[in-house]
């Protein structure tokens, strides 16, 4: 209200033109938008994080090529840290609109794939034993349900698998990825 009586009596008062003002306030007004419609998108992403949950503090999450567990989640930005001790701020809008694993969301196991391949004359038995003896007793892989081997094709030259574990600490899949393969090398 100030404002516009401000402008009313310097129209008045100087004979100015208000249309030249008028077209200068629309055009820093349509700046400030475009520049802080991100801001406000991550924003609205921020409420959505925060009133739909499907990210909590805590989780480990995997954004892109990025992994670790949720350290904060703000109005604006997300706080992630990985096995690195790496602070990683993720803009919110990111968290809403790309895809994002989840490792701890709902049930507390997760399903680890070991991709083998091996020599094209393999004994296919023996491949099987050898890969469910590897992942016997090693630790945070759950007996049950049971570790599973699944032959996936044949390539060019090799006989491919997959050796399925499960695991109560989806966090430590790559340490449990890492155990297994030491284990299927010897």
């Amino acid at each position: 209200g100030i404002t516009v009586g401000v402008l009313v009596a310097l129209k008045n008062a100087f004979a100015l033109d208000l249309t030249s003002i008028a077209v200068v306030f629309t055009a820093l007004s349509v700046g400030i938008g475009f520049g802080l419609q991100y801001i406000a998108a991550d924003i609205a992403s921020g409420f959505i994080l925060l009133f739909e949950r499907p990210v909590r503090v805590g989780d480990r999450i995997t954004i892109a090529d990025d992994e670790g567990d949720v350290q904060s989640i703000n109005l604006r930005t997300t706080t992630v840290i990985t096995n690195n001790r790496i602070a990683i701020i993720v803009p919110n809008s990111k968290l809403v609109s790309q895809r994002v694993v989840n490792w701890s969301y709902g049930d507390p196991r997760a399903r680890i794939p070991v991709h083998v391949s091996v020599a094209d004359d393999s004994d296919v038995k023996v491949v099987t034993d050898t890969l469910l003896d590897a992942a016997r007793d090693v630790e945070n892989v759950l007996e049950q349900p049971e570790p599973r081997v699944q032959f996936l094709e044949f390539g060019n030259s090799a006989l491919d698998f997959r050796l399925l574990v499960w695991t109560s600490q989806p966090r430590r899949h790559v340490q449990i990825k890492s155990d297994i393969n030491f284990r299927i090398a010897a």
